[in-house]
């Protein structure tokens, strides 16, 4: 009787009610007392990479001793500070065969030594110049033994660009200064290089 009074009075239909809106959080409220251990929170990090400081005794042509790698204790030449902070450096190749490459400056000697190197190109060697190009390795047991050590070949204009520096510097070259290039530092017996001049 109810239900049927109820749908009678509704015009035959049950009363649909909107549902109720949900009142709006309340904003959490700071805590009366901190908490007893320190909660950590992260800190953005900030990273300024500022260009490396080149050494005072190192200028355009100065002759430096390498202390380090595969060309240890050989001479070569500066050229120019690239923009990672490395140092452009030659032997020159055709002197003592050391090829136009990079070295730290960590790692070398500064002589008092000096060459003129105005002559000499060297816009075209950056830091992509010396970046190796990826190679696709093949997966698996086939990839890994078919994989053959063949010596890579360089390109023909890492050899041009070698050779035009290499006959630029050799202009300002006598054959006394390619001779002290030529030799290599070593240290004897009774040496003591915190005591040498350079």
């Amino acid at each position: 009787r109810g239900l049927w009074a109820v749908k009678k009075k509704n015009g035959g239909k049950f009363p649909v009610h909107k549902p109720a809106e949900k009142p709006e959080a309340k904003a959490t409220k700071s805590p009366r007392f901190y908490p007893a251990d320190d909660v950590k929170v992260p800190k953005g990090r900030r990273v300024i990479r500022n260009p490396t400081k080149l050494r005072a005794s190192i200028t355009p042509g100065t002759v430096l001793i390498l202390l380090a790698g595969h060309f240890k204790g050989k001479r070569v030449i500066f050229l120019k500070q690239l923009e990672s902070g490395l140092l452009l450096v030659t032997g020159p190749f055709n002197v003592n065969g050391v090829p136009v490459r990079r070295v730290n400056q960590a790692y070398v000697i500064a002589t008092s030594t000096k060459v003129d190197v105005s002559g000499v190109d060297c816009s075209k060697f950056d830091d992509k110049y010396f970046k190796a190009e990826k190679e696709e390795k093949k997966k698996g047991e086939e990839g890994f033994f078919s994989q053959e050590t063949e010596k890579k070949e360089l390109s023909a204009t890492y050899i041009e660009n070698q050779k035009a520096v290499d006959a630029a510097l050799g202009k300002a070259l006598d054959d006394e200064m390619k001779g002290y290039l030529k030799t290599s530092f070593t240290l004897r017996d009774g040496m003591r290089p915190h005591l040498m001049s350079f």
